[in-house]
């Protein structure tokens, strides 16, 4: 039995949460995924995983050992980039992730342009507007858009992002650009999901940040929709600066109410930052730090 490959394996099936996800992720038939653990149990002596027809759970055993396992593979792993000159040039796989429209917008052509730069790393990025757990997931480096709650991750802040609230000159023509954040109660207001409420979005008032009120006539579940709706004349929308960059300079959408901006959030590029710092990521902060500063400067 490879004894780490059995470990690597019963990692993949605590952190997917079922035998069958982790065949999936490790591209490898479910039974051989189930045989390597129970080969695995069998030379502890010990059960690992309570298994039953709903889920699949570790028992108190396999969650030290799972732990053990982890810790091991980590510093295998660090071992094996040390010994192969990782940390002393810059190459091997970095995985990446951000955001679905800022990373395909901002990230994916600064990363085009590193791989053209180092062509020994390879590049995985991951889009997903879920907050993805790099390390669980083994990210080496992600985009996070807003406050970071306290943790043992670095940060380093590369700019922020305003939210905006704009419309076509069209629409603005027809029913006048609002004043104060109360007159978007008699404007047709276009939202979506996530971003904030369909009934109610935050601005600065008097130094505090304030709900108002909004007439919600559409409502959808993309800020690429609402944007288009929005250069269509449907309304006022709300979205994030660097959504609709573009539609601004090109003037198929003028900005409202920016004295009434709340405040804006930060944009980090956040890494584990555990032992040394391999070069690949060292290299790609370096590269990428100036150029996403540059994009973000307002």
């Amino acid at each position: 039995m490879d004894r780490f490959e059995s470990m690597s394996i019963l990692l993949a099936v605590a952190e997917a949460g079922s035998l069958s996800a982790a065949s999936r992720r490790r591209g490898m038939p479910l039974a051989t995924v189930s045989r390597r653990v129970s080969d695995l149990e069998a030379h502890l002596g010990t059960r690992l995983l309570n298994r039953s027809s709903r889920r699949l759970t570790l028992t108190d055993a396999g969650q030290s050992y799972v732990a053990a396992c982890r810790r091991i593979l980590e510093e295998l792993d660090e071992a094996e980039r040390a010994a192969s000159g990782e940390y002393r040039a810059p190459k091997g796989n970095l995985v990446v992730t951000a955001p679905i429209v800022f990373g395909r917008l901002h990230v994916l052509p600064i990363a085009v342009a590193f791989l053209k730069a180092y062509p020994e790393i390879d590049i995985r990025m991951a889009l997903a507007d879920r907050l993805i757990n790099i390390v669980e997931e083994h990210v080496d480096l992600a985009v996070r858009i807003g406050t970071l709650p306290d943790s043992s991750l670095l940060a380093r802040r590369v700019g922020e992002i305003r939210r905006v609230a704009c419309a076509s000159p069209a629409y603005f023509a027809e029913r006048g650009m609002p004043v104060s954040p109360r007159d978007l109660a008699s404007h047709d207001c276009i939202t979506f999901e996530g971003l904030a409420s369909p009934a109610a979005w935050t601005f600065m008032m008097d130094k505090t940040e304030t709900s108002v009120p909004v007439h919600s006539r559409l409502s959808v579940n993309r800020a690429e929709a609402a944007i288009d709706a929005a250069i269509a004349g449907a309304g006022i929308t709300r979205v994030l600066s660097y959504q609709v960059a573009d539609a601004v300079a090109a003037g198929t959408l003028v900005i409202a109410l920016e004295a009434f901006e709340p405040a804006r959030w930060p944009v980090s590029l956040v890494h584990a930052g555990q032992g040394p710092l391999a070069l690949k990521l060292r290299a790609f902060l370096d590269f990428a730090t100036p150029r996403l500063r540059a994009t973000l400067k307002s």
